[in-house]
């Protein structure tokens, strides 16, 4: 993928541009015949966007063979090519409009996005799901405690839909210092502010460790002090957004551990930009980032 922001990636989703050709065979890939032997303490994941340069289907191939199950990040229109795969969708998107800065902190939004959401969350829980993304918007000069009521008051409007099918809405944290600029949600604090005044299980925060350890740092106490609020998470490597090995600044195995502590069972989606050179080196780095976050 040419660039590293999902934005961009929403965006060629929107013109229908995001697929591209299959290229390479799955068979020479060098991923081991004998998919991993993972402890199953931890529910992997890839996010869709960061290999999407590899087909869905052959994606789907690939995941398999490192040995986990679930595609983060992905439309309905989407859905039937996983689940021909055996492969579950851990976190869904809309059929509508995805946007990342025209979000449920304006109530100019509201009436789409309940649409939208309303559509969707019976859908999600017929096809056997269970998450389902929003996201805050940008502030565009709103101050935070409006942009957290406006959120509140349009939020509350789906989640008994969201509770009688047991579908969890998940606002996703990103960092407004580098990839998202003026971006609300941008701290646990806020985050949980919100959920403690939506009051419902059925709303919870995507925490993308990526994002929060730019954006605040103190990474594992703040999973072990606000993990009931957390009902996802995200990977990758500080700085540059790839993989999480050696060269980036968060030492993800003591991480995992402090998540598995808490008693989350849900998912750990790798969302890094693989940098090889090759489909083989950039599949060969979702095996060791799987490896890795294995504890």
């Amino acid at each position: 993928m040419n660039t590293s922001s999902r934005r961009e990636a929403i965006k060629q989703l929107a013109t229908g541009s995001l697929a591209l050709a299959a290229g390479a065979s799955l068979s020479s890939f060098a991923v081991d015949e004998e998919p991993m032997k993972l402890k199953n303490n931890i529910n992997h994941s890839v996010c869709y966007w960061t290999y999407n340069f590899i087909p869905l289907e052959e994606l789907c191939g690939i995941v398999k063979k490192i040995g986990f199950g679930n595609i983060d990040l992905l439309t309905p229109k989407e859905w039937p090519t996983v689940k021909a795969q055996g492969i579950n969708c851990s976190m869904c998107y809309t059929a509508g409009k995805i946007s990342l800065t025209e979000g449920w902190n304006h109530k100019e939004n509201h009436a789409w996005l309940i649409k939208d959401f309303t559509e969707a969350i019976p859908l999600v829980a017929a096809a056997g799901y269970k998450n389902l993304i929003c996201f805050s918007g940008n502030r565009n000069g709103m101050d935070d405690e409006t942009g957290m009521k406006n959120c509140a008051e349009g939020l509350k409007q789906i989640i008994s839909l969201a509770e009688k099918n047991n579908v969890i809405i998940q606002m996703e944290l990103f960092n407004s210092k580098v990839d998202h600029k003026d971006y609300m949600c941008d701290k646990s604090a806020w985050g949980v502010e919100l959920c403690k005044r939506i009051g419902s299980g059925n709303f919870k925060l995507l925490y993308d460790i990526y994002h929060m350890q730019i954006n605040e740092g103190d990474v594992i106490r703040t999973i072990k002090d606000h993990h009931p609020y957390f009902g996802h998470y995200h990977t990758a490597g500080v700085p540059g957004r790839h993989e999480i090995n050696e060269t980036q600044e968060l030492y993800y195995p003591a991480i995992m551990k402090a998540i598995l502590e808490t008693g989350y069972t849900g998912y750990v989606a790798q969302e890094f930009i693989p940098t090889g050179a090759t489909k083989e080196e950039k599949v060969k780095a979702l095996k060791d980032a799987v490896r890795r976050c294995d504890v």
